[in-house]
C-alpha cells in the first residue's frame, strides 16, 4: 500500500510504534523466553553487546539499554528456526536465488557446517575435519595476492586479530572490510586534516553540546539510541540543525519509550530545530554557505569593534591552511552556493546563526557524507567549519561519524586493514616471528574489479553478505563461481551462498549472544564503538547446535590447517583461552590496549584514547589542516536532462542487508520494497503517474547495462532532481567504478541515472 501523501510520516521516532515493531519480530522469529533476559543485558557491564549499530553504552545506562533495531537484531539471530542440512534435501541451490533477501534469512540459524555438491545443485554436511583439511588444501598452492580475507563488523575484536594474522602469516594484505563500503571515507578523509581515523566525540561531549549539526545521517533507523541524548540536549535548551535531503522522522520528533509519561500521553520532542533539505551532494556547498556566513559575521564584528566569531587563537595555534580557505570562501558567490546546495542563503544564514551563538557544537555524520565521489571533501569541509569556531578537542565539540555496524571501528583498530602504513609490522615481526608483507592489499572495489578480471581465486568471508552489499551486483554474482575456493562464515543462509566457487563452504558460526565455550571454560569476546570505547560481550544463550564453531574456532582451524609448523604461533591455545589472544592484541597496540584483560569490563567501555581529541594532529603539518575543495558538488557527475541522483535508503525494518520485515512505517511503506520515491514537481514534469511501474537504468556508458524493474512510483518530500529507493535492491545500478576518490568507498548516495518509460501493469 502507497498513500499520495508526500510526508508519509506515522508518527514520531520511538513510542507505540517502536514497541509493535519488536513485538512484530518477536512474533515471528519466536525465540526461547530466556531471550527476555538477554535484552535486559544488552549494552550493560558484564551483558552482551548489541550486534546492530556501534552506538556507544553509556556508564549511567536506561532500565532498557536498547533500541527498536537492535531488539529486532538480537531476536532475529536468536530465532528457535533452524535451517538444518535437511532443507537441501528439498531445495537446490539455484532456484534460491528468485527468494527474497527476508526469506532467506527467515529459514533460520545454520546448525552445520556444509559443503557445495554442484552434481545435486545443494550443499551437504561435511565434518569440520573435512572442511579445514579441504580449505588448507586448496589454499596453500594458491598465489596469496589472488586470496581475499574479507571481514564484516560481526566478528568481536579477539577473533579479528587473529583473523588479520592469518592472512599476513598467508602472506597478504588483501583485508577488505565492511567499513571499505560506508566510513572508510572517514578513516581516510578525517586522518588526512585532524590525523585520528576516527570520531573525537565522547559520552562527555553529548552532555556538554550546545548545538548539534546533522549532515546526512538518520538516528531514527540508523542509531535510534542517540535519541535519548538528544531529548536530553533538547531539554537543557541546545540546538539541533539537519541537512539531509529527506525528513526523516527521527530528526523531527521522538516519543521516549522508557517514559512512561510521554508514552500516556504522546508528548512529543521535536528533535530539529531546523531541518534543511539539501539536493544530494549539495553538502560542500551547504557547508561553504555556512562558512562565508560566519566570515561575513566575522568581517562585522571587526569592523565594528566587537569580539571575533571566528576563534582566531585556535586557528592561529592549531591549523594550517585558514589563509587559502579564506581566499575560496570570498570568492565563492552566493548564487552559486545556492544553486550547488539547492538551499537559499536565507535558510543557510539562519543555521549559521545557531552555530555562532553556541559556545559548543558537535558536527554529526554518516553515509550521506561519505557515500558521494566527493565524500572526502564532504568530511574535510564538516572539519572546517568546526574548526572555525575552534570546536576540536575540547569539552562539548568535536566531529562525530556514527558508524553503522557494532564493531566495524574496532576490527580496524586491530589490524584489519589493507594499507601496510596501518600495521605495526615491526610488532608482528617480534611477536610471531615472520616477515610481513610489506605491499598494499585490496580494498573491497578493488578486489571487486580483480574478480571480474580473474585474478582472484579464492574469498573467504567473516561474516556479511557480501554479494548483497557490493556494487556491481550482477557482475559480481556471475563472477564469484570462477573462482576455486568460496568460504562464507554465517550465522544464516543469505543470498551470498547461492553462488558458490568451484569449492565452496558454508560454516555456521556463533552469535554474539550466544555462550562460547572452550578449553577454559565460557569465554568473551570485545568490540569497540564509535566513541573510540572497549566493551567486554559475554553471551548467555545456548548455541543454536552442537555443531556451530565461534568465529575465532573457525579461524584458527584453518589456520592450523594452512599454516603448519610456525612455533611462535599456537593456534590452539588461543582458541581455549580468548584472554590470551587480549594480551597479543594490548602487545601490539600498547597505547590503545594498556591493561586490556583488567579493564574489560569498565561501565561504557574503557577509552583507547584519540589523539585529535586532546589537539594533538598526527598530519603532515602536525595541525588540523583546513581543506580548499576544488569542487563543490560531491556527485563526480553533472546533471543533465533526464538524469537524477538517486539516494539509497534503508528502511526502519531492516539492518544493512537484513531485511526483518516489510514494514517502513516513517515513510508510510507497508507490504512492499519495490519503490521509487520521487518529488511531485518531477512525477509532473516528466508526466509520469503515481503507482506507475518504472525501471530504472544506470546512466554511465562504460560497456555494461544496469537496470532495477519493478519499482512504484511513489510522490514524497524530496528536493527535484533527486530520487529515492531502497538498498541494497538498488546495488545492481551502482557501478564498481563510482566512488569516493580517496578512499574508494562506493556513492550510493548519489547514483547517476534516468527512468524509462512505465511498464506495462
Amino acid at each position: 500500500m502507497v498513500t499520495d501523501d508526500t510526508s508519509h510520516s506515522e508518527g514520531p521516532a520511538g513510542g507505540w510504534g517502536s514497541l509493535a515493531g519488536i513485538a512484530t519480530t518477536l512474533l515471528s522469529e519466536r525465540p526461547s523466553p530466556a531471550v527476555i533476559d538477554t535484552l535486559t543485558h544488552q549494552n550493560k557491564p558484564r551483558g552482551f553487546m548489541c550486534v546492530s549499530c556501534a552506538w556507544p553504552k553509556p556508564a549511567n545506562y536506561h532500565p532498557f539499554e536498547f533500541c527498536e533495531n537492535g531488539a529486532k537484531a538480537t531476536l532475529w539471530e536468536l530465532t528457535s528456526a533452524r535451517c538444518t542440512p535437511g532443507f537441501w534435501d528439498t531445495h537446490k541451490v539455484t532456484p534460491l536465488r528468485d527468494w527474497k533477501d527476508h526469506d532467506l534469512e527467515k529459514l533460520g540459524r545454520l546448525t552445520h557446517p556444509l559443503r557445495y555438491d554442484a552434481a545435486s545443485d545443494s550443499y551437504r554436511p561435511v565434518s569440520w575435519e573435512a572442511v579445514f583439511a579441504e580449505i588448507g588444501a586448496i589454499l596453500k598452492p594458491l598465489d596469496p595476492d589472488s586470496v581475499v580475507f574479507y571481514s564484516s563488523g560481526h566478528a568481536g575484536l579477539e577473533a579479528a586479530y587473529l583473523y588479520a594474522l592469518l592472512a599476513r602469516l598467508y602472506g597478504t594484505n588483501n583485508l577488505p572490510q565492511s567499513s571499505n563500503m560506508c566510513h572508510e571515507t572517514t578513516s581516510v578523509g578525517l586522518k588526512k586534516v585532524i590525523g585520528s581515523p576516527v570520531g573525537t566525540v565522547v559520552w562527555e561531549d553529548l552532555e556538554a553540546c550546545d548545538a548539534f549539526f546533522f549532515f546526512g545521517q538518520n538516528p531514527g533507523t540508523n542509531s535510534p539510541r542517540f535519541l535519548h541524548p538528544l531529548q536530553d540536549a533538547k531539554t537543557r535548551g541546545a540546538k539541533i540543525v539537519t541537512f539531509n535531503p529527506l525528513r526523516e522522522q527521527g530528526l523531527v520528533s521522538f516519543v521516549n519509550p522508557q517514559d512512561a509519561v510521554a508514552m500516556a500521553t504522546g508528548h512529543e520532542t521535536v528533535i530539529s530545530d531546523l531541518y534543511l533539505q539539501v539536493k544530494s551532494g549539495g553538502d560542500i556547498a551547504a557547508m561553504l554557505g555556512l562558512c562565508k556566513a560566519i566570515v561575513e559575521a566575522d568581517d562585522a564584528a571587526q569592523k565594528a569593534g566587537k569580539a571575533r566569531v571566528i576563534d582566531i587563537a585556535f586557528i592561529e595555534q592549531h591549523t594550517s591552511g585558514f589563509d587559502d580557505f579564506m581566499a575560496k570562501i570570498r570568492y565563492t558567490p552566493w548564487v552559486q552556493i545556492e544553486q550547488e546546495s539547492g538551499l537559499s542563503e536565507t535558510d543557510l544564514r539562519r543555521a549559521a546563526d545557531i552555530y555562532m551563538a553556541a559556545e559548543k557544537a558537535i558536527g554529526v555524520y554518516g553515509m550521506g557524507l561519505t557515500q558521494q565521489a566527493e565524500g572526502h571533501l564532504n568530511v574535510a569541509m564538516l572539519v572546517n567549519l568546526l574548526l572555525m569556531r575552534g570546536n576540536i578537542g575540547r569539552l562539548g565539540a568535536g566531529i562525530c561519524p556514527v558508524r553503522g555496524h557494532s564493531n566495524v571501528q574496532g576490527q580496524r583498530t586491530v589490524g584489519i586493514a589493507e594499507k601496510i602504513e596501518l600495521i605495526p609490522v615491526d610488532k608482528l615481526k617480534a611477536l610471531f616471528g615472520f616477515e610481513p608483507p610489506l605491499k598494499d592489499g585490496m580494498n573491497i572495489t578493488a578486489a571487486a574489479q580483480a574478480l571480474f578480471d580473474g585474478r582472484v581465486k579464492a574469498f573467504i568471508c567473516l561474516g556479511g553478505n557480501l554479494l548483497r552489499a557490493v556494487p556491481d551486483q550482477t557482475r559480481m554474482e556471475a563472477a564469484w563461481p570462477a573462482q576455486d575456493l568460496t568460504v562464507m562464515i554465517s550465522t544464516k543462509l543469505n543470498r551470498s551462498h547461492l553462488y558458490p566457487g568451484k569449492t565452496a563452504f558454508i560454516l555456521p558460526c556463533l552469535g554474539r549472544a550466544e555462550i562460547d565455550t572452550q578449553a577454559t571454560g565460557p569465554q568473551t569476546v570485545s568490540i569497540e564503538d564509535s566513541f573510540s570505547h572497549i566493551h567486554g560481550s559475554i553471551g548467555k544463550r545456548k548455541p543454536p547446535s552442537e555443531h556451530v564453531k565461534s568465529e575465532l574456532a573457525i579461524i584458527a582451524g584453518i589456520a592450523r590447517a594452512t599454516l603448519p609448523g610456525q612455533p611462535k604461533v599456537e593456534w590452539e591455545r588461543w582458541t581455549g583461552d580468548y584472554a590470551l589472544v587480549r594480551d597479543l592484541i594490548e602487545q601490539t597496540y600498547p597505547e590503545d590496549f594498556r591493561d586490556y584483560n583488567a579493564r574489560l569490563y569498565t561501565p561504557g567501555g574503557f577509552y583507547r584514547g584519540n589523539p585529535a581529541h586532546e589537539r594533538i594532529w598526527k598530519t603532515e603539518t602536525n595541525k588540523a589542516i583546513f581543506t580548499v575543495p576544488d569542487v563543490l558538488s560531491a556527485n563526480g557527475f553533472e546533471d543533465r536532462p533526464g538524469r537524477y541522483r538517486l539516494v539509497t535508503l534503508r528502511s526502519n525494518d531492516q539492518f544493512n542487508t537484513t531485511i526483518y520485515g516489510y514494514s517502513d512505517r516513517f515513510r508510510g511503506i507497508e507490504g512492499t520494497r519495490d519503490i521509487l520515491f520521487m518529488n511531485p514537481q518531477d512525477i509532473d514534469a516528466a508526466g509520469y503517474s503515481v503507482g506507475d511501474v518504472l525501471r530504472l537504468v544506470t546512466d554511465v556508458e562504460d560497456g555494461h547495462r544496469r537496470e532495477l524493474s519493478g519499482l512504484v512510483l511513489t510522490p514524497y518530500d524530496i528536493p527535484v532532481g533527486t530520487i529515492a529507493a531502497y538498498y541494497p535492491e538498488c546495488n545492481v545500478l551502482m557501478p564498481v567504478t563510482h566512488h569516493d576518490r580517496l578512499s574508494k568507498t562506493p556513492a550510493s548516495k548519489s547514483i547517476p541515472v534516468r527512468i524509462e518509460k512505465p511498464l506495462t501493469r
